[in-house]
């Protein structure tokens, strides 16, 4: 019988958009204390990361709470190396819709995208694909341009159930 290679952890690269329903709106800290907990294990353990823009855009948009709490998650974010601004570069040019241009920030989208094709991880977003909305302003969100690069793309109930997350 041949030997089969271990399967590997899962990896993540996080979207704001999770970090904000997570805080924000669904599953808030005061309530969900075990899964800041877990989500910060998640963190310590190096399963769980973003580029650096992701820190930026919680800035601009992210309550006051969220903001904090990034700030002290300090093993979150992944500096914008050359390789990662190379491939963040290839993506925005094959979608540039992708990215909001009436926003007042860089949107970390195409970087977190990047950043799971780089290093063969899944995206965790709570965006929707085109497809499921009414009259989307745009033709692709990060769902749409995971699926087209085959790049495994989750919700954050999905990385909740992917790493038995329970409260």
């Amino acid at each position: 019988m041949p030997a089969t290679e271990p399967e590997t952890a899962p990896m993540y690269s996080v979207d704001t958009s999770a970090l904000m329903d997570w805080q924000a709106r669904f599953y808030p800290t005061d309530v969900f204390i075990g899964l800041k907990t877990q989500i910060e294990g998640l963190i310590a353990s190096g399963k769980l990361r973003a580029p650096e823009i992701v820190k930026e855009e919680l800035d601009a948009v992210g309550t006051p709470a969220l903001k904090s709490w990034a700030k002290s998650q300090t093993g979150l974010f992944v500096p914008l190396e050359p390789q990662l601004q190379v491939e963040t570069a290839t993506i925005q040019a094959r979608y540039p819709e992708l990215a909001d241009v009436k926003s007042g920030h860089e949107s970390a989208d195409p970087w977190v995208i990047a950043l799971a094709e780089l290093r063969g991880w899944m995206v965790v977003s709570q965006e929707t694909s085109a497809a499921e909305k009414r009259k989307p302003p745009k033709s692709y969100y990060i769902p749409d341009v995971c699926r087209d690069l085959g790049v495994p793309c989750i919700n954050l109930l999905g990385l909740m159930r992917k790493e038995g997350l329970t409260f």
